[in-house]
């Protein structure tokens, strides 16, 4: 009876949780918060959300952001329009929801992403918005097709916006598709498919080309090829979009920083100067040889709004006008070492950037008064090269940023490392301050990033990546230290070798002078 008992019982719960997986989460959908028809979500909600929208579009934002603010208005207005439909719209807080913005990798910029069908780990990227229109052309371009595009030009043909224009011979090639693929990742731009045969007359090309046109003239022409893939289309595209300058303002920043092209020159100049316009003049002119490859723009240091990227670049008011070069990917920074800003200069300082000719560069603080006294030594650029590459000396380094947190933390752990290897003269814990001091070392680490620079003859530096705990660092430094004495060895007798190499090659030469004499 007992053991009957207990199997009703079971039986019982087990119905209860199958009855509790399948039956829609009333009590959760009360809990799924609205404003303005815009879910707000958070950890405990997420999953809910997923399993009760087919499409949920999400915009991962922080509150003080101001791209976070204009996308924030921009899916209000999307969702007043999307009421009723497959799409759900909803946000997330990620200064308040950390612990979900890290799981979902969403702790960058405004991050937008379309998840469908419930697929947490999957979801589709989409491209930061302008407006709400950003948002309903990107959905519907995403769910359509290419012929979605095909429209009859000649009334739209003289509009004011920029139109990207597709000129097919056959709208089932792969052509169609590629350009089809960028109309997708850029919402804002207006394009087209036709098969217009006045076109190639009127503008003097052939089929399977883009056409950039604005107010029927023609911007710039791009051949379709094999090749061409959705992304060389894009850059095209998002690159002829601007002026062959464009000034760095609000408007402007956002544009410029999210530019696929990775090479910036910037010109620092004050709008005021009597040289102004002789200048932007020359810049311009170089700007259009390097269309694709460099983008050229230009900064008011009379503008105190602009004060911040002046800070950045370490560029004083009283030394404009001047010509920085920057990568960023790398960060790495390149002055045109001329008082000429002639468009001629311009034009060679940029080729031999692009050549890899270009020598970065250098910036440093004074070497502080009693830099080597403490534990951890503070090195700066005019001595880092000097320390770091001593080989008779083991160099660990921390490359920080001093207004980071995540740099600031690392201090005493930092601290000690050097504690623990004090009574090791060879070995230097140090630090630099990676903001205020150029560093001509290639990373892909971000800041903080630690290099370790064995005692070897051999420029050679060593990013460490491990875990960050005083155990894992000294391990590292031990191990490293082990392989670079053993390389050491090795090292010396080379040296060795070519000494005497060296003293018998000149010995042979002074018997040949005897001889002829």
């Amino acid at each position: 009876m007992r053991r009957l008992l207990l199997l009703g019982v079971t039986a019982f719960c087990l119905c209860a949780c199958i009855t509790a997986d399948t039956q829609p989460d009333r009590q959760g959908d009360k809990s799924l918060p609205e404003k303005d028809g815009v879910l707000q979500l958070k950890k405990g909600n997420f999953n809910r959300a997923l399993r009760k929208h087919k499409q949920l579009l999400v915009h991962f934002y922080a509150p003080l952001s101001g791209d976070g603010h204009r996308v924030s208005a921009a899916f209000e207005g999307a969702a007043a329009e999307l009421q009723g439909s497959e799409v759900k719209l909803a946000m997330v807080d990620v200064s308040q929801e950390k612990d979900l913005a890290k799981e979902l990798n969403a702790t960058g910029p405004p991050t937008l992403r379309l998840y469908l069908s419930g697929d947490k780990h999957n979801p589709v990227p989409c491209p930061v918005p302008k407006n709400s229109a950003s948002i309903l052309t990107w959905l519907k371009r995403r769910a359509g097709s290419p012929t979605d595009l095909i429209t009859d030009l000649s009334q739209s043909e003289s509009s004011d916006e920029l139109q990207v224009v597709g000129l097919f011979k056959d709208l089932d090639h792969n052509y169609v598709q590629v350009f089809y693929a960028a109309a997708v990742d850029l919402p804002d731009v207006s394009f087209v498919v036709t098969q217009d045969k006045e076109l190639i007359s009127k503008y003097g090309v052939t089929y399977d080309v883009v056409l950039l046109l604005q107010k029927s003239k023609l911007i710039q022409a791009y051949k379709m090829t094999p090749q061409t893939s959705k992304e060389e289309l894009i850059v095209f595209i998002t690159v002829y979009q601007m002026e062959p300058v464009t000034e760095y303002n609000g408007q402007t920043a956002s544009q410029i920083l999210t530019s696929p092209v990775m090479n910036h020159a910037l010109l620092f100049a004050n709008k005021s100067s009597e040289d102004f316009n002789e200048i932007h003049a020359a810049f311009y002119s170089a700007a259009k040889s390097f269309r694709l490859k460099v983008l050229f723009v230009f900064v008011d240091v009379d503008e105190p709004r602009n004060g911040r990227l002046l800070e950045y670049f370490r560029v004083r008011v009283s030394e404009a006008p001047l010509i920085r070069l920057v990568n960023l990917t790398n960060h790495v920074t390149y002055h045109l070492p001329s008082d000429t800003l002639d468009a001629e200069t311009i034009k060679k300082f940029c080729q031999s950037y692009l050549e890899g000719k270009a020598k970065p560069k250098m910036q440093s603080e004074p070497i502080p008064e009693g830099w080597d006294e403490q534990p951890v030594k503070e090195l700066v650029g005019m001595n880092l090269e000097k320390v770091a590459f001593n080989p008779d000396r083991t160099v660990f380094l921390m490359l920080y940023l001093p207004y980071s947190q995540r740099s600031r933390a690392l201090f005493p752990l930092w601290e000690e490392l050097a504690e623990a290897f004090k009574d090791q003269e060879e070995v230097v814990i140090a630090r630099i301050d990676a903001s205020a001091n150029d560093i001509n070392l290639v990373l892909q680490e971000s800041y903080p990033a630690l290099c370790f620079f064995p005692a070897l003859h051999a420029e050679r530096v060593v990013v460490y990546t491990g875990k960050r705990t005083l155990k894992d660092l000294v391990k590292f430094v031990e191990k490293e230290m082990k392989k670079a004495k053993k390389e050491r060895v090795k090292e010396d007798e080379d040296r060795e070798k070519y000494i005497e190499a060296m003293k018998a090659e000149d010995a042979k030469k002074a018997n040949e002078t005897k001889d002829e004499l």
